[in-house]
Order: C-alpha cells, then sequence, then structure tokens
C-alpha cells in the first residue's frame, strides 16, 4: 500500500508541477521609454512618458518611471507612441492588381485570393494598421492564418459574403446572364464567395445567417450602385427597406451589426430609418440626412484614396459615376462636421496593388477637411469604438484604438510628431520604427 501511495503520489506530481508552472509563468513584459504619447483621444501628447505593456495587455501609463524588473526596456528617444492604425473598409483579397492578371478580377480561383490576402495582410501590417475591418469578400482563411500564428498580418473583423440583390453592386454576372430564379446560373462573386444574389426577406435572412454562422463580426449589404460596377446606377436604391430590416433583424439576434454600401441621400435614410449603424461611403449625403444619422446615432465610414487616380480604363460609364461621387466629397463632409457624425477611417482599395502601397496617403488626403488631430482619432480611438458594435461577435475582446490601461497593447513608435506633420505617416518604411501588435514587435529598427 505505502509503494502504491507512492507512486500515486510521483505521478500526481508529474502531471500537476508542469501545469503548476505554467500557471505561474510570468507574461512576457516590454517597457516603452522616453516616448510622448498620442493616446487616441487627446489632441496633446503626454510628453516624456513610459508605458509597460504586459502580455498583450497595456499594463501603465505614466509620466514617472515604471518599476518593471525583468522587462525588455525599449528606449523611445522622444518618438511618438501611438495605437496601431485602424483600416474600417479594406478588401485584404482585393487589394492587389494581380488577381486580375488571371482573366480578369472575377476569372481567378479562391486559392489565388488566399495567396493575395496572405501577402497583402504582412505590407498591410508594416504600414501600421494593426487592425482592419473586412469590408466583403474572402478573408476568413487569412484571419485564421494570422490568430494562430501562421502568417503576420493584421486583426481581422470579416464581414464575409456582401448581400445585394440581382442587378445589385455585388452581382458580377454579365449582363445578359438570368438571376437564378429564372433558370440563370450561380453568380459570379457568390462561386468566389464575395457575395451572396438574393431577393426577399426570406433569402435575406438565410444569407445572413449563412454568414453569421461561419463568423462574420458584422453584416455587409449594398443598398445602392458603385463606380466600381456597370450597370447599378448610383441614383437606383437596392434592396427593399423590407429587405434591409431583415438582415438588420438577422443581425441584431446575433448582437451585432449592418453596415451598409450606398451614397444617396435617400438610399441612406432608408438604410438608417431601418436599422443599418455603419454607412459606407455616403459622397453624396445632404444636410438633412446628417441630422438623421446624428439624431439616430448612426456612424459615417467614408474614403478619399479609393476616388482619386481613378484610371480611364473604366469606360464612360463608371467614369461618369466615378465623377459624381469625387464631387460629393466636400459637401458630404461639410455636412458630416455640422452635425458631428462620428467619422472613422478606411481605405477601400479594390484590384489596385498601387493604390493599396499608398494606403497611408488617406491621412494627407483628408488633411483637406480634418485637422491631424481629428484624422488620427478617426484612425484609432473611433475607429476602435465602432469595431464594438460587434458585441459578443467580436474576435478580439478588449478596448483597442487607445493607449491606457487594460487596453489591448497595439502600439506603433514613430519618427516625428504625426499630430504637427501627418506626411510622415505616407512613408511607414521609414517612420515607423517600432511595430507592436497584441503585445508582440513585428518591427524594431530602434538601435
Amino acid at each position: 500500500m505505502k509503494w502504491s501511495r507512492a507512486i500515486l503520489a510521483i505521478v500526481f506530481m508529474s502531471i500537476a508541477l508542469p501545469a503548476l508552472a505554467q500557471q505561474s509563468a510570468p507574461e512576457p513584459r516590454t517597457l516603452f521609454t522616453n516616448v510622448h504619447v498620442f493616446d487616441g483621444v487627446n489632441e496633446k501628447r503626454i510628453m516624456n512618458a513610459n508605458v509597460l505593456v504586459e502580455g498583450n495587455l497595456i499594463k501603465e501609463v505614466s509620466t514617472r518611471p515604471i518599476s518593471a524588473e525583468g522587462a525588455t526596456v525599449v528606449d523611445g528617444g522622444g518618438r511618438t507612441l501611438t495605437p496601431g492604425f485602424i483600416d474600417m473598409h479594406y478588401h485584404i483579397a482585393y487589394a492587389s492588381a494581380r488577381i486580375a492578371d488571371v482573366g480578369g478580377p472575377y476569372g481567378s480561383d479562391l486559392d489565388l485570393f488566399g495567396i493575395v490576402a496572405a501577402q497583402e495582410a504582412e505590407r498591410v501590417l508594416q504600414r501600421g494598421f494593426t487592425s482592419i475591418r473586412n469590408a466583403m469578400g474572402p478573408g476568413w482563411g487569412v484571419k485564421v492564418a494570422i490568430d494562430r500564428g501562421m502568417v503576420n498580418g493584421p486583426r481581422i473583423w470579416p464581414s464575409l459574403r456582401g448581400i445585394s440583390q440581382f442587378g445589385g453592386h455585388v452581382d458580377a454576372n454579365p449582363r445578359y446572364l438570368a438571376p437564378r430564379e429564372f433558370g440563370g446560373p450561380e453568380n459570379r462573386s457568390e462561386q468566389l464567395h464575395s457575395g451572396r444574389i438574393v431577393s426577399g426577406r426570406a433569402q435575406v435572412l438565410a444569407a445572413v445567417r449563412e454568414n453569421l454562422k461561419q463568423g462574420a463580426s458584422q453584416i455587409k449589404i449594398t443598398a445602392g450602385g458603385g463606380y466600381g460596377t456597370e450597370f447599378d446606377p448610383i441614383d437606383g436604391d437596392q434592396l427593399s427597406a423590407e429587405e434591409i430590416r431583415a438582415a438588420v433583424e438577422a443581425a441584431e439576434n446575433f448582437g451585432t451589426y449592418v453596415m451598409a454600401h450606398i451614397y444617396t441621400p435617400r438610399g441612406i435614410r432608408i438604410a438608417v430609418e431601418n436599422g443599418v449603424k455603419s454607412i459606407e461611403h455616403g459622397n453624396l449625403i445632404d444636410q438633412p440626412t446628417a441630422k438623421l444619422m446624428a439624431k439616430k446615432g448612426v456612424w459615417l465610414s467614408p474614403q478619399v484614396l479609393t476616388y482619386t487616380n481613378v484610371p480611364e480604363s473604366l469606360g464612360p460609364v463608371r467614369l461618369a459615376k466615378h465623377k459624381l461621387v469625387y464631387e460629393g466629397l466636400d459637401t458630404m463632409f461639410a455636412a458630416a462636421k455640422k452635425y458631428e457624425l462620428k467619422i472613422v477611417f478606411g481605405t477601400d482599395v479594390v484590384f489596385d496593388a498601387d493604390a493599396a502601397a499608398k494606403q497611408n496617403t488617406e491621412f494627407t488626403l483628408r488633411t483637406k477637411w480634418f485637422t491631424p488631430a481629428e484624422i488620427l482619432r478617426q484612425a484609432t480611438s473611433l475607429s476602435g469604438e465602432l469595431l464594438q458594435l460587434s458585441g459578443e461577435r467580436n474576435p478580439y475582446p478588449g478596448k483597442i484604438g487607445v493607449i491606457e490601461e487594460g487596453a489591448l497593447a497595439d502600439i506603433l513608435l514613430i519618427n516625428g510628431n504625426p499630430l504637427e506633420n501627418i506626411s510622415i505617416l505616407t512613408k511607414p518604411e521609414e517612420n515607423l520604427a517600432l511595430i507592436m501588435k497584441d503585445g508582440v514587435i513585428h518591427k524594431d529598427t530602434i538601435e
């Protein structure tokens, strides 16, 4: 009996001790010293500060010395420390024009989308974007690969398939192909997991529930036309009020929200009145519509980069649509500022590797309407706040887009002061001295 007890004790200790050691092992710590902190909210930097990161969280921010024995110490050398940037309208699998090299943007296969997304993810992270909201399309595979440490890239909030009507903004089939209901084939955008073409409340509910089952953190619908497609006019409303409401109901049943691609005042009002929480683009918004958005607490997710340097290859129909929405930017931002809409940061790069490489020029393009501090808030704390609308569907619980105790440790060290000269952000390879995501350093050029 004594021997058997001794053997049992040895077996127990051999199991318990490693587990106890693992539980008691301290989390890695990084201490940033001698930095000037833009916290994502306040216009003035916290001068001569120190920031302690423990595991994947910010543990302390102080202008006094922080005791952190055993921590890795990074002397910031007077650089600006900011939250990682957030792009709220990105297409991780669509950013590269190399997709178009294989029979056009809808001629490639899903495996090529995955490869392009993985390559683009590393580039996005190196440009300082530690989080993106994937506004539509393939991206789940690269998100999983990033989360598992297989490739480097930003946190991804996936929308999965965009919900569209036949003849809508996500309808990728040629004009002569009929919808499924009339004997036509599956839509090409559906084959490539880009969209879901729906008709009526029942199909909307099924499509939204499909996305939610597959892990969408929010739902994307297209409620109007776009300049990137040929046969859906900008002024045409897409999806009925009943269909939009169905999408919102299904999303809200899972504790999340709907974002809507739409430009026109009428289309925006229909979307807002039926529960949409984030208006994507919104270029033609007028003041009464902005007032309604403010009353309903609806966010504005605009972009500027996607409307610049548009190639003539778009053809006359799409160029005319582009001209219309591009010229609306001034009016939109004036209305948004008058009614103090909450505005986030995004770029909406699609099938354009050159534009993707210029993702950071969105910072300077916005200076026509906003101060550097306002733009930086849009790219950090405001975007982080909108991400929280995903509720329990949020794949990365925790506060994001701010430098404060308890927030996720997504941190940049910048050569210079972007609050005075935001153009330094357009050269991330030179001016982003350090990039940390989730407490892990992915770039460090500090000697």
